[in-house]
C-alpha cells in the first residue's frame, strides 16, 4: 500500500499569484476617489491673454508669426509649425506662443483658432509679459490675417496623376 503523501508547507507559485489577485482587488476595493478641490459652481480659470481668431490655424499661425517679427520688444528663438508654437523672449522672459485648432463652430459656419502663451514646459503662462504680448497679438491678428492667409482654388477638376506610357 503506497504511503499517504505529506501535506505540503511550501507555497507554490499559483498560490503566490492567488494571494496577490486578492490584495489587489481588496486594496482597489477600499480606495476612495479624491474629491475635486474646486467648488461646483466655479469653472476651470483661464488664462486672462488668451484669445481666438476666425481663421484656420495654419493662417492664424502664419499671421501671428508675421507680427511676433515685426513687434518691437519681441526676439524671436524658435518654432514649431507641426506643434503651432513659436519660443520667443519679450520683455526679459522666455516663452511659447501656440495656436490651436478648435472644432469648428457650425452656427459661425467658420473655422477658430486658439492664441495662447504657455511656459517652457506646456503650463499656461500668466505673466505681465505673456498677456501684453498677447494684447499686442489679439489687437493685430484679426487686423492682417488677410495678407497671410493661403488661397485655396476649389475651381475645376483635379488632374489626374497617371503616368503616360
Amino acid at each position: 500500500m503506497p504511503s499517504p503523501r505529506a501535506p505540503r508547507t511550501t507555497p507554490t507559485f499559483l498560490d503566490l499569484l492567488s494571494l496577490a489577485g486578492f490584495l489587489l482587488i481588496a486594496t482597489a476595493c477600499s480606495m476612495q476617489v479624491p474629491k475635486s478641490t474646486l467648488p461646483p459652481d466655479q469653472a476651470i480659470p483661464i488664462p486672462s491673454g488668451e484669445f481666438t481668431v476666425p481663421a484656420s490655424m495654419n493662417d492664424t499661425w502664419n499671421t501671428v508669426g508675421q507680427v511676433l517679427v515685426r513687434t518691437d520688444g519681441v526676439t524671436y528663438e524658435s518654432r514649431a509649425q507641426m506643434l503651432g508654437i513659436y519660443a520667443v523672449r519679450y520683455r526679459g522672459e522666455r516663452f511659447l506662443i501656440r495656436t490651436q485648432a478648435l472644432v469648428m463652430d457650425v452656427a459661425t459656419d467658420g473655422l477658430r483658432t486658439r492664441v495662447l502663451a504657455l511656459e517652457l514646459d506646456g503650463k499656461p503662462k500668466q505673466s505681465a509679459a505673456a498677456n501684453a504680448l498677447l494684447e499686442v497679438l489679439k489687437k493685430r491678428a484679426p487686423e492682417e490675417i488677410g495678407k497671410y492667409t493661403l488661397p485655396i482654388d476649389w475651381k475645376g477638376k483635379p488632374k489626374s496623376v497617371r503616368k503616360k506610357r
